[in-house]
């Protein structure tokens, strides 16, 4: 019996676990303290303020990569060295069910939250009166989450690692005493890891209901035969009723007996694995300008382009051996899923960024505040194909959305060599709870920061900051994964950052 024409067995349902594996390892980790999987930390001083006049507030090397126009007030050449610990936890709470309703084994899957280094790195000069260059690396971009590995909803996630590392080559140009452009070449490299199991009960399931829909439609043909017979008076109604009964009863058993196999062969709990890594280079731009209205006013709009990858992936798995016994019938392994080593590519745009800043100096203080606005909605899906042609081109829709970032500072000069900071924001996530996923169990946020900076000499000067991130609830209503478990919770999130700087002017 062949099963090529069983609609819902065919390869589409057969790959659906690495669609999901690819899509998730190329797109959703969750960013640090920015929505999403956006990460801001790039300057100490910055982060004491809640990042409040990033793009403005002077002596900060940084601005390199967040506003290159305003490198027009760093008068010498100056290195930048910082480095933010980046603290998160993200415990879930909840239920888990497979396709049929019943419940998934396994516990909530622990703290899937981490500890992680985000560097970063700044120099700038002065070439002329007007013209200042500089050179930035850090890190745009990045997330990591990992679960226990038998967690119920191993099936959407069980680890995601992602991480954008930037490479910014920016100038300024100062056109009088009050107007200053920049603008900046982007080379951005992109790594990801993503892994998850996969539940092979639930590919029996469908090919036990695919067995039962073939047999099916083959007794109705064979019946519908025996019925034309009738009415062409080639044999009596009795004939055709016990006729149509045998086919009915072998038809029955042949399918239960095939059916009896596969789930033998794929009992509940049974599972198999997947893991996708995959990379890109990519390029992007970013422009800036710089106002200052007053003496003590600055004003600066800065605008960085969405950077688009093509991420080459690779994708490795493991099977059960119940499993690997369905694939040695030719009559089943047409329609399941191999489960071999191939190649895949994805499309992933990491977002336009748009941030108005401002701040005000005094003598003993300086005040500013941020608004940032971040084009999620590039994120409405992801389009998978492979590097094998019979695996058909995957859609996956996300429906993100647009986000706001808002944040108010300042910094007291204590002494001419210590200077206290403090600041807090609120930041959108661009997901809800209807479209919420275990990879990004991301919510709207509010942060909490202070900072200390200490002038040790008119050369050098190192800073630190923390802050406290307060996570909204984190609502859960339905993830579902490729083979049709569902998940459904809530998360509770926090997020901690200690950040230290160093800087030296030459």
């Amino acid at each position: 019996m062949s099963f090529r024409s069983v609609p819902g067995v065919a390869r589409p349902l057969a790959l659906a676990a690495l669609s999901l594996a690819v899509a998730g390892a190329l797109a959703l980790p969750e960013g640090a303290h920015a929505s999403a999987f956006q990460l801001k930390e790039n300057s100490a001083k910055g982060l004491g303020r809640a990042y409040a006049g990033s793009a403005t507030a002077g002596g900060d090397v940084s601005v390199v990569a967040n506003n290159p126009a305003a490198m027009s007030d760093l008068d010498g050449t100056y290195f930048q060295a910082d480095v933010t610990a980046v603290n998160f936890g993200a415990k879930f709470n909840g239920s888990a069910y497979d396709a049929l309703g019943r419940p998934i084994s396994g516990g909530n899957g622990g703290d899937a939250g981490t500890t992680l280094p985000v560097p970063a790195l700044s120099f700038a000069t002065k070439v002329s009166d007007r013209v200042n260059v500089g050179i930035a690396l850090d890190v745009p971009f990045g997330f990591q989450t990992e679960y226990d590995h038998d967690w119920m909803g191993r099936y959407d996630a069980i680890k995601t690692k992602l991480q954008s590392f930037d490479s910014t080559l920016s100038a300024s140009f100062k056109i009088n005493d009050q107007w200053s452009v920049g603008a900046s070449a982007i080379a951005e490299r992109t790594n990801a890891d993503l892994t998850n199991a996969v539940n092979v009960n639930a590919i029996g399931l469908k090919l036990q209901q695919g067995i039962a829909a073939q047999a099916a439609a083959q007794a109705a043909a064979a019946i519908a035969q025996v019925q034309a017979a009738v009415a062409a008076g080639q044999i009596s109604p009795a004939q055709a009723a016990a006729m149509i009964q045998q086919i009915q009863q072998q038809a029955q058993q042949g399918a239960a007996a095939a059916a009896g196999g596969v789930a033998a062969a794929t009992p509940v709990g049974a599972d198999g694995s997947a893991e996708v890594k995959g990379n890109s280079w990519a390029w992007g731009w970013q422009a800036g300008a710089y106002w200052k209205p007053t003496a003590n006013d600055r004003v600066a709009l800065d605008y960085r382009s969405r950077i688009t990858h093509d991420i080459d992936g690779t994708a490795n798995f493991t099977t059960t051996p119940g499993y690997g016994l369905l694939l040695t019938n030719p009559a089943l392994a047409a329609n399941l899923p191999p489960f071999q080593r191939t190649a895949g590519k994805a499309r992933l745009t990491n977002p336009a960024v748009a941030t108005l800043s401002y701040w005000h100096q005094e003598e003993k203080f300086g005040l500013g505040f941020d608004l940032a606005w971040t084009q999620w909605s590039v994120m409405r899906q992801l389009t998978l194909t492979y590097a094998n042609p019979a695996q058909p081109t995957t859609v996956l829709p996300f429906n993100w959305r647009d986000t706001w970032y808002a944040s108010v500072g300042g910094e007291y000069y204590a002494t001419d060599k210590l200077t206290l900071r403090a600041g807090v924001a609120v930041d959108q996530a661009p997901m809800n709870a209807s479209n919420r996923d275990p990879r990004v169990p991301d919510a709207a946020r509010r942060m909490a920061t202070f900072g200390i900076g200490y002038k040790a000499s008119d050369r050098f000067e190192i800073n630190a900051s923390y802050a406290h991130i307060f996570v909204s609830h984190a609502g859960v209503n339905g993830a579902t994964s490729s083979t049709g478990d569902v998940l459904t919770g809530s998360y509770d999130d926090y997020g901690n950052l200690l950040s230290l700087s160093a800087q030296y002017k030459f």
